[in-house]
């Protein structure tokens, strides 16, 4: 069972795109880390899933 799933999101702030496209689901248990360059978008993914930002869904 799916505890997060993100399909086709975005966030931009302001010209600037923050994240385009994610696609994420975590199942119940599974231990997740999220790696990438500074400015790649980890902690506005994690607000976004904590709730803490509205996000834009783009078919």
């Amino acid at each position: 069972m799916a505890i997060v799933e993100l399909s086709d999101v975005a966030k931009s702030f302001g010209s600037t795109r923050a994240l385009r496209g994610v696609n994420l689901t975590i199942e119940e248990g599974e231990i997740v880390g999220l790696i990438g360059p500074n400015g790649a978008g980890k902690t506005t993914t994690l607000h976004i899933i904590h709730g803490l930002l509205n996000l834009i869904m783009v078919k």
